[in-house]
């Protein structure tokens, strides 16, 4: 059986394999294609809609556990949006 996420985003619940990992790194936000990278994580469906979400709810500062802002530049080139600094 297949390990689910649940996505900080829209808040569904959807197998691993289809959800983008994020982590932070040095205080930025950075996808994790292949779930991989040490720490915590957070796992959003990697769509414009979800992604921007969560970021508009600071869902990945709350996930990841971090306070204060994290820079989304990475993230900001998968979605349609271009602010280069949000709180996370």
């Amino acid at each position: 059986m297949e390990p689910v996420r649940t996505c900080v985003g829209c808040r569904a619940r959807a197998p691993r394999s289809s959800m983008l990992r994020v982590v932070a790194v040095d205080g930025a936000l950075v996808p994790d294609e292949d779930a991989v990278l040490p720490g915590r994580g957070a796992w959003v469906h990697d769509t414009d809609s979800c992604v921007t979400t969560a970021l508009r709810r600071r869902a990945f500062g709350r996930a990841l556990r971090v306070s204060g802002l994290l820079e989304t530049a990475a993230l900001d080139t998968r979605t349609t949006h271009n602010t280069h600094q949000r709180n996370g």
